[in-house]
């Protein structure tokens, strides 16, 4: 869940299902359809919608959600400052300020969050052959989205509860389920401060 107040959000994601014991990158990408790829984004057809081959529909990277220090574009690749999925879940919540363009992504409604991180042959380790479309010194494995997630917005009348539903969808090559949770990490006062909440409309799994 992403709470605005300007253009500081407050940022709670819950994830599973992932790699145990390895960083997982994760970020609001920006500036195309606002959607999660379908199977058919697999141009190379290897079995894994690459970061790249999902750009056309989530977009570029605008913010990096770090759990330390910046934020930005430039530090897409920051891996020891992402989280690391202890017993292949981890949980992460920070407040910081945004680029203009990324708020005006949550109001258009195309703003979109990935989690990166698959491990597709079950070794418990990003050790695959193919190496990333993103850094050629890191594996395909390591920058692969996990999962991806849309938003949807309303205001803030009171501290939301519980999840949001979890939406599904199927990729070629699924091995691993992995998916975003969504928890309740709102400011309070919200509604009176006029902060709008956004929370995740739908999630494609991808591992």
């Amino acid at each position: 869940m992403v709470t605005f107040q300007g253009d500081q959000p407050t940022v709670t994601v819950e994830a599973s299902g992932l790699l145990a014991g390895a960083p997982h990158g994760q970020h609001f990408h920006i500036g195309a359809q606002g959607v999660c790829p379908p199977a058919s984004a697999d141009e190379n057809g290897d079995g894994i919608i690459s970061t790249v081959e999902g750009q056309p529909f989530y977009g570029s990277i605008g913010t990096s959600l770090t759990t330390t220090g910046d934020t930005g574009a430039d530090s897409a690749l920051a891996v020891e400052r992402f989280p690391t999925a202890e017993g292949g879940s981890f949980a992460y919540e920070r407040t910081f300020t945004v680029d203009p363009s990324v708020v005006d992504a949550f109001e258009a409604g195309t703003a979109v969050l990935v989690v990166h991180g698959i491990d597709p042959g079950n070794s418990g380790a990003y050790d695959g052959e193919a190496m990333s479309d993103l850094d050629p010194e890191l594996r395909l494995e390591a920058t692969a989205p996990a999962a991806c997630g849309t938003f949807t917005a309303s205001q803030m009348g009171q501290m939301p509860a519980g999840g949001a539903e979890t939406g599904a969808g199927g990729t070629a090559g699924i091995e691993q389920e992995a998916a975003i949770g969504v928890g309740a990490a709102a400011l309070a006062g919200a509604a009176a401060a006029g902060a709008v909440a956004y929370r995740r409309r739908q999630a494609i799994d991808q591992a």
